[in-house]
């Protein structure tokens, strides 16, 4: 008889290749002290297994689990983060696979850096078949998690989209300059909580409350009626074709445009989220008081660098907030607002200027000029170069825009709820119908 740990092979005894034995002795050990954005990305998607609150992503190193507090991981010397697979990125900075080329039978993966295949911690070679496998896992995962963006996505299904987008939010900025402004943000909080997903267009329910109520945007966001008159309009045009997180993407350009600044092709095809969530929105949004080492840490989990961070608060150039708590305490009057730089309805370089005669209208801006000498030069650059800030900019909201969710989403028909949820004016007509029966 044949033990359970061999088999046949060739007419000869030969023992079974075994996979690694899981322990709840530690090797290695790692502190998950990961960034709260990277939550659910590839692992999740590519993985029966997720940690509870962070995400680390195996990388084609020796698929050797131990058990955490937090969950299944892997050991220091067995990962790295992955942030790009088929020349995408997903997060964090660039790692290679420890794996020679040869061992991949699909093309996709074959492209990666080769270097020689990491041993077994307990002595000899890894399985080579568990290691292609847990790598097409990996990759394969991505391609079903992460959409192909393009510019003129919409050539085709809806013709004429973008210029629809260019045409409301111009109608917009005729009735309420400021209105652009604050569409133009929305960018940077939706993409910043796990990717450019839409979700914080969406309404709060009374089992999930939404990201709009999270403490970086119930007192700041809004103009989200501008979204629904673009969403109207495309509706009309082309139903279910375009996303609103597209939407966001686009309406943030053209405010750029509308302003007087620079104009870049926007990459569409993104899908919106089916939820949304305010505990991540207030674990990842930075304070109004925060200072610049924070924004750099911030920024550099989303592979953005000092440039990036700097060009991108230059968004605050036509921005506005209501003045502090002395001029719009919580309940007061919403339609009294400050400007953050000298020229509010103009996008230029005046942010910068202000920044350098110490005139920042928020901590988080003033720290970029007077807490850390990387910024400081950029800042000061910007402030005599509109044209370099132009293009700083422009490339920022470019990356910006390359954060995706990889969770299967769908193209809402109202932004504000998921498809199959009951509209706001539906729930008012349910409730009322309810009123009259039981009257």
């Amino acid at each position: 008889m044949l033990s359970n740990s061999e088999h046949r092979a060739g007419g000869r005894r030969t023992k079974r290749p075994t996979w690694p034995r899981r322990t709840n002795r530690r090797r290695n050990p790692v502190p998950l002290a990961l960034p709260s954005h990277q939550h659910h990305w590839l692992c999740a998607s590519a993985f029966p297994f997720q940690p509870a609150s962070r995400c680390l992503c195996p990388c084609g190193r020796v698929p050797f689990l131990y058990n955490h507090r937090q969950g299944p991981a892997f050991p220091s010397l067995l990962y790295q983060l992955l942030v790009r697979c088929h020349g995408r990125r997903i997060s964090g900075a660039t790692a290679a696979l420890p794996l020679p080329s040869s061992l991949f039978p699909f093309a996709s993966c074959s492209a990666l850096p080769p270097s020689p295949p990491m041993a077994h911690p307990r002595g000899g070679v890894c399985p080579l078949l568990s290691l292609a496998v847990s790598l097409a896992l990996l990759c394969g995962g991505a391609d079903a998690a992460l959409r192909e963006l393009e510019v003129g996505y919409y050539a085709r299904t809806c013709p004429g989209a973008e210029e629809i987008v260019r045409g409301v939010m111009a109608r917009a900025l005729s009735r309420e300059p400021r209105s652009v402004a604050s569409v133009m943000r929305l960018q940077f909080h939706d993409c910043f909580v796990n990717g450019c997903d839409g979700s914080v267009l969406m309404d709060a329910t009374p089992t999930v409350p939404g990201e709009k109520e999270a403490l970086s945007n119930i007192n700041s966001l809004r103009s989200f009626e501008v979204v629904d008159q673009v969403k109207e309009a495309l509706e009309e045009h082309c139903p279910g074709v375009v996303s609103c997180a597209d939407i966001i993407v686009m309406a943030s350009r053209d405010a750029v445009v509308l302003t007087g600044g620079p104009r870049w092709d926007v990459r569409l095809g993104r899908e919106d989220s089916l939820t949304a969530s305010q505990e991540d929105s207030d674990n990842i949004m930075p304070s109004p008081r925060a200072n610049a080492s924070t924004l750099i840490r911030l920024f550099a989990g989303y592979n953005l660098t000092i440039t990036d961070l700097v060009a991108l608060s230059g968004s605050h150039s036509i921005a506005y907030r209501a003045k502090l708590d002395a001029l719009c305490p919580l309940g007061g009057d919403e339609e009294v607002t400050g400007g953050m730089d000298a020229t509010p309805i103009v996008f230029d370089n005046q942010y910068f200027k202000d920044l350098v005669h110490l005139r920042g209208f928020l901590n988080s801006d003033q720290t970029l000029f007077s807490d850390n000498a990387g910024t400081r030069q950029v800042v000061a650059k910007f402030s005599e170069d509109q044209d370099a800030f132009f293009r700083a900019f422009a490339d920022g909201m470019v990356k910006m825009g390359e954060l995706q969710n990889p969770r299967k989403g769908e193209i809402r028909r109202n932004c504000r709820v998921a498809n199959g949820s009951p509209s706001p004016r539906h729930k008012q007509v349910l409730l009322v119908q309810s009123l009259v029966q039981d009257y």
